[in-house]
């Protein structure tokens, strides 16, 4: 095919894309608990915090519909969202590309880790699986489709911070507050009405890792569940609030110190023992800690205490948002495109967590997937990946669309892992020691990739 071909052949999808009928807009949202029995979950769980929930938005404009579901979970796995999104598809006609499926990338829900996927017989309740309930909450949004319009706006929230910093003792690369580090604060806010001004939904998108609970070992939808919580409370439960994780990769909530005080706590029981773990990863949830030691009952009561006063933070900016947008659509457009990119891999040949460089040798290509969800002039870019916050600000700065956000850990979980931008490369912190990425490829092909699937 010569390149003429392929040019017209591009030109013509475009237009084709471009040239979408808008329709009336109709939206309608549910959320349904798929909070497992305490008796059901792992050993090493003590209990459940708070509860937690599969929430949907459907739209449809009278050609074509699409589905934003977040389900609080770590994320899910390939296998898992292919056997959701065939499901939604075939149970609800929904098209595949226009259906959005992320967890919120809590750590406190064992659903999603290694060896405890959920598969199509993990019950929630007796004879339902967890399948079944993510298939439900897209189905009763559907069910409640009404006519209504959209409006999008942004916010600024303080709860986040870039976790890549020196470390002054050492001064070798740790994980810590870097309040000079890049750290976008945007919280994007996509609402629903209906025609009389009634709530029905909101999708807001913000970048901090859902990891202030981890270590309680108890189920917790962390801060994203406080804060959807706090606004749906607002509004009398008449609004399903879908919060959607932006790019995290080197963004921890702000307020942190009780997770690095009880990792201290844990380096010093283990060397008692005769192991060393200060320069590794730690054991997962609460692994090592005496719970009967009255330091540890008060850092892990604080930690109980900090979702919420995170998530009413980051709520109440929401709120505001929802309240200061006034220009609204209720005829627009649908328009889905994805595709995947692959970049150069590596495998690491030493250990660390942090603060020296690594060696590696190559590796496979890595695959991402990445999509664009256009809901009238906003565009969800989205990738199955856990992206440096720098990606998200180039793909906002270079995207044609002024409004743009990027969704992460979507319809499913790329082998990447981390996903750092070119300049963090050089930063000796776990998150980029542990990449199967090699520098030079990811950041341009992800911003690029995403802004070639606009319309």
């Amino acid at each position: 095919m010569t390149f003429l071909s392929i040019l017209l052949i591009a030109i013509a999808s475009t237009c084709q894309a471009a040239n979408t009928p808008a329709g009336p807009l109709r939206a309608g949202a549910a959320k349904v608990d798929i909070t497992p029995d305490a008796s059901d979950l792992p050993r090493q769980f003590l209990g459940i915090l708070d509860r937690i929930y599969s929430r949907a938005i459907v739209v449809d404009n009278g050609t074509t519909s699409a589905a934003l579901v977040t389900v609080d979970v770590l994320f899910m796995p390939d296998p898992m969202c292919r056997r959701l999104i065939e499901r939604i598809t075939s149970e609800l006609g929904i098209p595949a590309k226009n259906i959005v499926l992320a967890g919120t990338g809590t750590h406190s829900v064992p659903m999603g880790r290694a060896g405890q996927v959920p598969g199509p017989g993990t019950q929630i309740e007796p004879g339902i699986s967890i399948d079944d309930q993510i298939v439900a909450s897209v189905r009763l949004a559907q069910q409640k489709l009404q006519a209504a319009r959209m409006g999008f706006g942004t916010g600024v929230s303080y709860i986040n911070v870039q976790r890549d910093r020196i470390d002054p003792d050492t001064g070798r690369w740790w994980e810590g507050p870097n309040y000079e580090g890049t750290s976008d604060k945007t919280v994007a806010v996509l609402k629903f009405e209906s025609l009389s001004g009634e709530p029905i939904a909101v999708y807001y998108n913000y970048a901090v890792f859902n990891v202030i609970t981890g270590t309680t070992d108890l189920l917790s939808g962390d801060i994203s569940g406080a804060s959807s919580r706090y606004i749906e409370d607002s509004f009398d439960d008449k609004v399903v609030a879908a919060f959607s994780l932006g790019a995290h990769g080197d963004q921890n909530p702000i307020y942190f110190q009780q997770t690095m005080d009880l990792r201290d706590i844990r380096i010093k029981e283990y060397a008692k023992r005769g192991e060393d773990i200060e320069n590794a990863m730690p054991p997962p949830g609460g692994t090592g800690l005496d719970r009967r030691n009255p330091a540890v009952a008060r850092l892990l009561n604080q930690q109980k205490q900090m979702i919420l006063s995170m998530g009413q933070l980051l709520g109440e900016e929401v709120l505001h948002v929802i309240r200061t947008t006034s220009r609204e659509q209720s005829t627009l457009q649908l328009h889905a495109e994805h595709k995947t990119i692959s970049c150069p891999g590596r495998e690491r040949t030493n250990t660390g967590r942090a603060g020296f460089a690594g060696t590696y040798k190559d590796a496979g290509p890595v695959e991402m997937r990445l999509g664009v969800l256009m809901i009238g002039n906003v565009a969800i870019g989205f990738i199955n990946g856990i992206p440096y916050n720098e990606i998200a600000l180039r793909l906002k700065r270079e995207s044609p669309y002024k409004n743009t956000m990027l969704a992460t850990r979507v319809n499913g979980m790329s082998g990447a892992g981390y996903i750092p931008d070119d300049a963090s490369f050089g930063h000796y912190t776990f998150q980029v020691l542990s990449s199967n990425l090699k520098p030079g490829c990811a950041e341009s092909a992800i911003v690029n990739g995403i802004i070639d699937l606009m319309p």
